[in-house]
């Protein structure tokens, strides 16, 4: 599902500015020797402010911002706005839900950031005590706000049409598929600023590195149906309960 200019240009100023703040964090915590990763190749996962900055320092380069909002307060707001929950609400089937992910993503030109084949249902443990799909559509939704526009060759989010379908398929980290999903038919929303896009844990979808010139900056929540996570996510703030026309 993709909502069109959800957030505006007087919104989007201060989101951007927040991005900014991330990065400059991220470089200055890059500089400190005592975070690099104690394995080669290997990204460090550094707290600051609340928040885990996931990134490699050599070269330098973010991958993620986790729970951005307890380092920029104004991306927690984003997370719990009603024009979000609404919708949300409507696919979990309840009123009340956990907010789990609240991530700011980067993708400069020619920072190799990418990600294979995959579905959320894996990340969220799928198969394990901490996660039960109490609704039977998966109880979690994860929603995706573009801060910049999004192209054909900025690398935007690549969706497996029908996959939502078939349940959690337990797909190999490597993002290969199984033989009946043809990545030649996946969809590729183009987006401008302030754009949602919103989709469920079984979708199979990815993204390719970003080779414009352009950056390709994306602000990520996910929400769960209330009982379905058990699991402790980090960051000071993460998993809190929200409710939306109650």
């Amino acid at each position: 599902m993709t909502l069109r200019r959800v957030f505006g240009p007087n919104e989007l100023g201060p989101i951007r500015r927040a991005f900014d703040r991330l990065r400059g964090d991220a470089e200055r915590l890059a500089l400190d020797t005592e975070h690099s990763p104690a394995e080669a190749g290997a990204p460090a996962m550094v707290m600051h402010r609340g928040s885990q900055f996931v990134m490699d320092a050599a070269p330098h380069r973010i991958r993620r911002v986790v729970w951005c909002g307890a380092s920029e307060p104004v991306l927690a707001l984003i997370g719990a706005d009603p024009r979000l929950l609404g919708p949300v609400s409507q696919l979990l089937g309840s009123r009340k839900m956990d907010h789990l992910i609240n991530q700011a993503h980067f993708k400069s030109p020619g920072d190799g950031v990418a990600f294979p084949w995959h579905q959320d249902s894996t990340h969220r443990r799928y198969g394990t005590p901490q996660w039960r799909d109490l609704n039977g559509r998966g109880s979690y939704v994860q929603t995706v706000i573009a801060v910049d526009e999004v192209t054909r060759d900025n690398g935007p989010l690549s969706f497996i049409p029908g996959s939502c379908t078939r349940g959690h398929l337990d797909l190999p980290g490597d993002g290969s598929l199984p033989p009946e999903y043809d990545p030649a038919t996946a969809v590729r929303p183009e987006l401008q600023p302030g754009d949602v896009v919103l989709f469920g844990p079984y979708t199979i979808h990815g993204s390719e590195p970003n080779e414009s010139t352009r950056p390709r900056r994306a602000l990520i929540n996910g929400y769960a149906y209330p009982g379905a996570n058990s699991r402790t996510y980090p960051g000071e703030g993460s998993g809190r309960s929200l409710s939306v026309g109650i």
